[in-house]
């Protein structure tokens, strides 16, 4: 928003005779309670759901009743304000956090304006575990009438439910449904026999897949003929799979459509799963294993059908690369994080398509018991390859699974300890890609003994050091005590009388740690110095400038 289009925004809000359900003002003159800014944003986000809107405002530094400027502190460090996005999503459903924060500069103080988005259809928003409504101006409990409204949206809106009136049992592919039928008898054992008498229309509404005979969406995008996609238009059903090499250059490309349960296949026999070999610690010859656990593909390709937003009209990308493969489908994710699913191993409460992804599931093309990422997770640990990448930025997913051992460091501690769970072990991930870790990923893997460094330069630490043969990395990482350092420079002052800045630099900067870049190892060599200097025992003899040191006279 323009500024003009914010204070016109402002001036509108203000103008109600009293707050309402999607707006609510606070003085906040200097602080305001984080807790309760939390229940505000599940309570205004969850409102604006039930009223249509696109977004609902919190507004700091104006007075309640009669709605006057009177200005607010409240994190007056614009870094500070923005830091509060990140700390909402950790609290509130699925990661979500406000849309915008805005600050206007009036004459009588500044204003925050907080832009909190509306609660996706069918999933309403809590805080910290409790779900919060408005009752007019008072925040109360979300009452269950209100929640199960919200969750309503979901079965109503489930744009792969909808039934297709124009098509027919003809527009579907006889090879899709004979393969259905077959992954349907695999999933469902005890029903085989009973599977085998059944016509093609039982069949399909016993898979869920139909409507009372009906032709569904879901129907057609999993076993529909190639020639019946114009009956999703302006809808795209199609993967593309595109080769390129190491400098990003196509050299090959394939578009895939209906029927997605026959385009799966299509798509794993393009991509060339080869073998990968490597040396195992301990041991004289290579492991041998294929570059990729053919399970992985296929659920990310899956994943990618299942919870595709196909009201966005686009195609879902499947890239090969050399030692890595990428999905990306459009839509957001739904459950919020990846670690959520992946540690806690629950289902997803909520789906994008349920009618599509159950019948998925009735077709074992997924897992809808959330276990499905878990095992990509399981498969890259077995093999000691680098945790999938998830990106969940602009809408879209985007799922990155190598093929190779990136770090064989990391991967002799994969081996040598079998202990480490998949949380110690997604946080180590981030130590390798050299992705920045949280306060509490830090915390914990420091009390283990697991990594050592200062933020952002971490390094395996002592105790993996001595168990996996690390330990000349750990010593170029490990500094040296302080007064090792000391007793150096006054050693070489000693001996050559004065030493200028850049020859104490000289000295040291070898011996100082690897994770230490340029500046810290300079502003380490200068509190060095200092220290000497506070102490009396050195003193400059040059300039600022130009430095000239010598020891100093007992």
């Amino acid at each position: 928003m323009t500024i003009e289009e914010l204070n016109s925004t402002l001036n509108n809000l203000c103008s109600l005779s009293a707050e309402n359900e999607i707006v609510e003002f606070k003085e906040a003159k200097n602080t305001y309670d984080f807790s309760k800014l939390g229940k505000y944003f599940s309570a205004l986000s969850n409102e604006a759901n039930l009223k249509g809107k696109s977004f609902s405002w919190l507004v700091f530094g104006i007075e309640d009743k009669k709605h006057k400027v009177v200005g607010s502190q409240f994190r007056s460090v614009r870094k500070d304000l923005d830091s509060l996005k990140g700390e909402i999503a950790k609290k509130v459903t699925n990661g979500i956090s406000f849309i915008e924060i805005h600050e206007i500069n009036k004459p009588e103080g500044r204003v925050i304006m907080f832009q909190i988005p509306a609660a996706p259809k069918g999933i309403p928003i809590a805080f910290d575990g409790h779900y919060y409504a408005r009752d007019g101006e008072e925040l109360t409990s979300l009452n269950i009438e209100k929640i199960e409204r919200i969750r309503a949206q979901t079965i109503k809106d489930d744009w792969s439910a909808v039934i297709v009136s124009q098509a027919s049992i003809d527009d579907l592919d006889d090879d899709a449904i004979a393969l259905a039928r077959k992954n349907y008898k695999n999933k469902f054992p005890e029903k085989a026999d009973d599977v085998d008498n059944w016509d093609d229309i039982t069949f399909l509404n016993k898979a869920k897949v139909t409507i009372k005979g009906k032709i569904t969406r879901t129907a057609l995008i999993l076993l529909g003929k190639d020639e019946s996609e114009h009956f999703l238009n302006p809808s795209e059903v199609k993967i593309r799979w595109k080769l390129i090499d190491n400098n990003g250059f196509d050299i090959d490309y394939d578009i895939f459509g209906l029927p997605m349960i026959l385009s799966v296949e299509k798509v794993f026999a393009k991509i060339r799963n080869i073998k990968y070999r490597y040396m195992q610690e301990g041991t004289i010859f290579p492991t041998e294993v294929a570059k990729y656990e053919p399970f992985s593909i296929r659920e990310a390709i899956n994943n990618c059908i299942a919870h595709q937003d196909y009201t966005k009209n686009a195609r879902i990308n499947v890239i090969e690369m050399e030692d890595q493969l990428i999905f990306t489908n459009h839509g957001s994710f739904i459950p919020g994080s990846v670690e959520k699913v992946v540690i806690d191993d629950a289902p997803e409460e909520f789906y994008r398509n349920r009618f599509l992804a159950t019948a998925m599931f009735n077709l074992k093309m997924v897992d809808t018991a959330g276990g499905g990422i878990k095992k990509i997770f399981n498969f890259q640990k077995a093999r000691y390859f680098p945790m999938p990448d998830y990106d969940l930025s602009s809408e879209k997913v985007k799922v990155s699974i190598s093929g190779k051992i990136l770090d064989m460091d990391y991967a002799r501690l994969l081996a040598k300890h079998k202990e480490l769970t998949l949380e110690e072990i997604m946080m180590l991930d981030k130590v390798q890609k050299k992705i920045p870790i949280t306060a509490f990923e830090e915390k914990h893997l420091k009390s283990k003994k697991l990594i050592e460094g200062r933020k952002p330069n971490f390094f395996i630490g002592l105790k993996v050091a001595e168990k996996t043969g690390e330990k000349a990395a750990y010593t170029k990482n490990k500094a040296f005590d302080k007064k090792y350092y000391l007793d150096l420079i006054l050693n070489a002052l000693k001996q050559h009388k004065s030493m200028s800045r850049k020859e104490v630099d000289d000295l040291l900067w070898s011996k100082l740690p690897d994770w230490m870049d340029e500046n810290q190892k300079k502003n380490k060599v200068g509190n060095l110095l200092t220290e000497l200097r506070i102490e009396s025992k050195i003193h400059n003899i040059g300039n600022f400038k130009d430095s000239k040191w010598q020891l100093q006279k007992q």
